[in-house]
């Protein structure tokens, strides 16, 4: 069975601490040339995409101590700093590649969601490879799995601390140890594509977006109750406040085999009835909803240093506005059980080099890539209303 979220024929294509069960135990660099520079730079970000022309407009009509307060909201970090140049160069074809990370820190306000001990480090558990495709119509979005085992490169962190490399490690683990900089270090490592940009979604701000959005309408197929995640939600349709997105995307127990692959799915059918939210709700027509979401997601975020200004990111977001859900092509990164430990998944090394190739060409992931590799069991349990 197939690692996708529903593909379009012929379109380009949580939580948990390190080491908890991530799968069901019953269940058995050639460089590229340099991209050329745009003259505007490119879960939060699909949200700041419909925000963007309004933040714009703040700055610049007689407001603009609104649009400064936007700017200090952001935090960046400098990852071109801290990588240097022994990076993968970026394809010269008008695409963009860029690394969404989810981060669930249980500290400040993330500890009164749950989800863990506060025991002082961050992780990632949700990872998005977001392809924006030339012309920026279409994107592909490749998740990979927190569980997978990696071999994590050496890196040297934002803040000029180094890290030594090790082998066999699950892919968080890049995050929890150096943060941004050697996240982007191993997805640079796995895939020998060159990460454009970085956004980081904070929990708590993802969980105050959906409100201010006024919830997102999704359908179930099937009860889902994961007192972890603080979810419960028979089948039917409902609109989502903010706790039960976030307890929808972080649940893994609730429903399905409880794997992170699971998980994944439930992630990719959230995302896109975000997405067709976000187009619906028209929030250039209502300056107070345009403020709060502004205000929110600039919170929400921390950026490359490439985006860490509210004209930057707005540009940025501006340039993926018109990518619908339905020209998002979501797939996992293909994997396969670990046969040494069916709690990990290990990379499917040469369906996983279709997917990379397709990227790096700017073409579609073939559908071959990602046929018979490992995948949840909650395909289908959620879809937008």
């Amino acid at each position: 069975m197939a690692a996708e979220s529903t593909p379009e024929p012929g379109i380009p294509g949580g939580t948990g601490t390190p080491g908890e069960p991530g799968t069901n135990s019953l269940r058995p660099r050639a460089k590229g040339r340099r991209r050329k520079t745009r003259s505007t730079r490119r879960k939060a970000l699909l949200i700041t995409a419909w925000t963007a022309a309004g933040i714009v407009v703040l700055g610049g009509t007689g407001v603009g101590y609104l649009y400064f307060k936007l700017n200090g909201n952001i935090k960046s970090v400098d990852i071109n700093q801290a990588l240097g140049t022994d990076r993968p160069l970026d394809v010269d074809n008008g695409s963009e590649d860029i690394l969404v990370l989810g981060s669930d820190t249980r500290s400040g306000d993330n500890k009164k969601l749950g989800g863990g001990t506060d025991d002082g480090s961050a992780r990632s558990d949700t990872a998005m490879i977001v392809h924006v495709y030339e012309g920026h119509k279409k994107a592909s979005v490749v998740s990979i799995p927190r569980d997978t085992l990696v071999d994590r490169p050496a890196c040297t962190d934002t803040k000029g601390a180094s890290h030594t490399a090790a082998s066999g490690v699950m892919f968080n683990s890049a995050y929890s140890t150096g943060g941004a900089a050697c996240a982007v270090k191993t997805v640079e490592s796995m895939t020998d594509i060159r990460m454009d940009h970085y956004v980081e979604v904070d929990f708590t701000g993802f969980q105050k977006l959906i409100d201010d959005l006024g919830g997102v309408p999704i359908t179930t197929t099937k009860n889902i109750k994961d007192a972890d995640s603080h979810l419960n939600l028979k089948a039917g349709t409902h609109t989502l406040n903010g706790k039960q997105a976030l307890g929808l995307v972080r649940t893994r127990h609730g429903v399905g085999d409880g794997s992170d692959l699971g998980r994944i799915q439930l992630q990719q059918a959230f995302i896109k009835a975000l997405v067709n939210q976000v187009k619906d709700i028209g929030v250039l027509t209502s300056p107070k909803k345009l403020w709060d979401l502004a205000d929110t997601a600039t919170q929400a975020v921390t950026t490359d240093s490439d985006l860490g200004s509210v004209k930057d990111l707005a540009s940025f977001a501006n340039g993926l506005k018109s990518i619908g859900s339905s020209k998002m092509n979501m797939v996992t990164m293909p994997v396969t059980y670990d046969p040494a430990d069916p709690n990990r998944v290990i990379v499917e090394k040469a369906k996983a080099q279709l997917v990379w190739d397709a990227l790096k060409n700017d073409r579609a992931i073939p559908r071959a890539a990602t046929k018979g590799t490992a995948t949840g069991d909650a395909k289908g349990v959620v879809s937008a209303s």
